[in-house]
């Protein structure tokens, strides 16, 4: 009987927890997903519970009316001098009630569910952003009084922004984050490359056309440095023939059409280092240009990326702009360090490593040959 392990998220965020789980059955367990509600972007769903009041303009309202400021601002720096790690609470009596409310309807569904899968008779939690249905974790605290293992795992903003939940982050077994970065606001977390599947991507021959194009796909402009990203671009437009490619706004399938179009991708500046936007470029054998984490470089000092800041983009965009040549060069290389990197089955073997878990199993020769 294969083991049991069961992933808890908010949504599907860029597609990571389903990697995750299709990492896992591949290495022979039994993995399943519940996401609170649907990815707007449209990513592959396992098990969608459609929870009310989650996200929708009436809840971004009331957060915009209740909860603190330093909740809702996404940046593209590292902020300093505050306590790590940031700790969700309630921003008074207004917001803790409607949190409460919220979900008590949620119950309604959360209930079936927890019987529907078996909820208790997991090996493994994961808990995919750091939550978990209730912000009290009172599953979790039923979990460990149990003797169950849970992990968080977390993946930008939400421990940036939102912070740990703290009846959670005290008694989980281990955290896990996929940005370098949260290594400075986090004293207790280790940290692991976003699992990719390449296999899923192929490289295409750099398209045929008078310009050359460059894609940038901000989910957020203001974390994503797009506005200089946007001025470095048009600025080049005065002298060179080039066109700037948006990928914003769209489902995911969608996206990956619109970035195949691109010479070049720019994923972001700031403090914050690269995302899931820069894999899926460099996958496709695109040359990609990002700012890296402070730190990354000296443990990755083989990475593809052409690294940028606000100070240096127009130069190394130009470079890549008259050179075909190195950005070909550059688009070779980015995908073989995806593929030794950033392989999805080595991540999950490293968490559970990490978590004491029981090794995975073997892959077969046919798994083997998808790599």
């Amino acid at each position: 009987m294969s083991l049991r392990i069961l992933h808890i998220a908010p949504f599907n965020i860029s597609g990571v927890p389903i990697t995750f789980v299709h990492a896992e059955r591949r290495l022979g367990f039994e993995s399943r997903l519940v996401t609170m509600g649907r990815d707007r972007r449209q990513y592959e769903e396992d098990i969608c519970l459609d929870l009310p009041f989650l996200d929708f303009s009436g809840t971004r309202l009331l957060k915009r009316l209740f909860s603190h400021p330093s909740k809702l601002a996404i940046s593209n720096t590292r902020q300093v001098g505050q306590q790590y790690p940031v700790a969700w609470q309630a921003n008074g009596f207004a917001e803790a009630l409607l949190v409460r409310i919220r979900e008590w309807f949620w119950t309604f569904r959360i209930r079936p569910l927890l019987n529907e899968i078996s909820f208790w008779d997991f090996d493994f939690y994961q808990l995919d952003g750091g939550l978990e249905f209730y912000r009290d974790g009172r599953l979790v605290r039923a979990l460990k009084e149990r003797g169950k293992r849970v992990i968080c795992c977390y993946t930008g903003s939400d421990l940036r922004t939102r912070g740990v939940i703290p009846a959670i982050d005290q008694i989980v077994d281990l955290n896990v984050t996929l940005e370098h970065d949260h290594l400075q606001i986090h004293p207790n977390i280790r940290h692991v490359l976003f699992p990719f599947e390449t296999y899923s991507f192929s490289v295409r021959p750099e398209p045929p056309c008078d310009r050359i194009v460059i894609g940038h796909a901000p989910t957020n402009r203001q974390a994503k440095g797009s506005d200089r990203i946007i001025a470095a671009v048009e600025a080049l437009k005065a002298e060179l023939s080039v066109e700037l490619l948006l990928v914003e706004n769209m489902s995911y399938r969608q996206s990956l059409e619109q970035k195949a179009r691109c010479h070049i991708f720019v994923d972001q500046i700031g403090d914050l280092g690269y995302g899931l936007n820069s894999l899926e470029s460099l996958a496709m054998g695109i040359a990609t240009c990002s700012c890296l984490a402070d730190g990354f470089e000296a443990l990755y000092p083989d990475h593809p990326f052409v690294v940028i800041d606000h100070t240096n983009i127009e130069q190394e965009l130009r470079t890549l702009i008259m050179n075909t040549q190195l950005r070909r060069k550059i688009g070779e290389k980015g995908r073989a360090w995806v593929q030794r990197n950033h392989n999805s089955l080595n991540v999950v073997k490293q968490i559970h490593r990490l978590a004491g878990f029981r090794p995975a199993l073997s892959l077969s020769k046919t798994e083997k040959s998808s790599l």
